[in-house]
């Protein structure tokens, strides 16, 4: 299925992960002063925020841009190359990484049983989208992305690392 073109179940999926997201922030940021926090969580949640942001939301943009073949004025999602380099070299996804690293924070930073809960849905919901995302890639880029996919794990960054020091 194009990636332009969702179903309306992914479509539904991806509308439902996004409001459960905005909602946790909203009743974290609510339930802030009403919580007894410890503070050490509290800081590994803004630390995790701030990490996962820069590391993984961010330097995708840069590696699209950079090899992905994106024709100037497009945006960084409309590649013509398969990118394997740079942290696309360490994880498949890591904006999608991002989103589940954003509410594992969350959950961290406010610590009431609300976040906590919305947080432990965005997280398979996320990983359901990762798994249409390796459709969508194989559609695009053929064996290339089947063999990419064999190398580089979806979403788990440790093991990426992992295999990323083993082939130095």
């Amino acid at each position: 299925m194009p990636r332009n073109n969702l179903s309306w179940i992914d479509s539904v999926s991806v509308l439902i992960t996004t409001i459960l997201f905005i909602s946790q922030i909203i009743f974290g940021l609510y339930f802030l002063s009403y919580v007894s926090q410890i503070e050490l969580l509290a800081f590994f949640g803004v630390c995790l925020y701030v990490f996962s942001g820069l590391v993984f939301g961010l330097l995708p943009i840069y590696e699209f841009k950079k090899k992905g073949g994106v024709e100037k004025g497009k945006s960084y999602i409309h590649t013509t190359r398969l990118v394997d380099t740079g942290i696309y070299s360490v994880v498949r996804h890591p904006q999608y990484v991002t989103f589940i690293l954003w509410a594992i924070a969350g959950m961290f930073l406010f610590q009431h049983w609300i976040v906590i809960l919305l947080g432990i849905c965005i997280i398979p919901l996320t990983y359901i989208d990762l798994a249409k995302a390796d459709e969508y890639g194989i559609e695009k880029f053929g064996a290339a992305y089947e063999f990419y996919m064999k190398e580089v794990p979806r979403a788990n960054f440790l093991l990426g690392i992992i295999k990323w020091f083993r082939k130095r």
